[in-house]
């Protein structure tokens, strides 16, 4: 007599291929079945991780402990609207990042903010990167500068808008690949490309201006 597959072991299946078990696959159906503990569970899974990109795109303790609450009771409300086509994780994501970029947004909708084109590197007609960069990799290494360039590069950063901030951040500090963060955002890969490599102009400009005066 062959065996039939559980439910769980269906959906891990439905994703990650005959004989591998998403290993979100007993979470998902807790909360689906609107299990007491799910709520728990999610957050002793999840909670660390959506707080560190919570409060990487925010900047700000409690604007990123209000991302966290929101994110986790919409993933637990709107469970059934999990189709399951990307990972549970990535869907997440995509929900922590769109409720960290409203309390971005908002925050930088109330400040004289100056213009994204007028702190973006120089570009020619074919879109590569005109201004001189000069080579500091040496410099980085100096330890009474590497105190100051952490300030200086945490501060480029909060400059960045947000949806180039939280590309970057996804990519560069979080180690999520192009096509993950396009899932996660809701984007095309070319944008993710895109943020990400304007995103790293922009800063190494601001390192490069600091260290010329270093």
């Amino acid at each position: 007599m062959v065996s039939r597959p559980s439910d769980v072991e269906r959906q891990g299946q439905s994703r990650g291929g005959l004989g591998r078990v998403d290993p979100d696959a007993v979470l998902l159906e807790r909360l689906r079945r609107e299990d007491p503990e799910a709520a728990e569970q999610l957050v002793a899974t999840y909670g660390d991780r959506v707080y560190r990109l919570a409060i990487r795109i925010t900047s700000n303790e409690q604007d990123a402990e209000e991302v966290v609450q929101d994110a986790l009771w919409t993933a637990a409300r709107k469970i059934h609207t999990f189709k399951g086509e990307s990972a549970f994780g990535s869907w997440l994501y995509r929900i922590t990042a769109n409720a960290a970029y409203q309390k971005l947004r908002s925050r930088q909708s109330k400040r004289n903010e100056v213009s994204w084109e007028d702190l973006l590197p120089a570009f020619d007609d074919l879109g590569k990167h005109a201004d001189p960069v000069g080579d500091w990799s040496g410099k980085v290494e100096e330890p009474a500068l590497q105190t100051e360039l952490r300030t200086v590069l945490t501060t480029a950063i909060d400059e960045l808008p947000p949806d180039y901030k939280t590309a970057f951040l996804m990519h560069d500090v979080e180690g999520l690949s192009n096509p993950e963060i396009a899932e996660a955002l809701g984007i095309s890969l070319p944008a993710v490309k895109s943020r990400v490599h304007r995103s790293r102009l922009f800063l190494r400009q601001r390192l490069s201006r600091y260290l010329g005066t270093a």
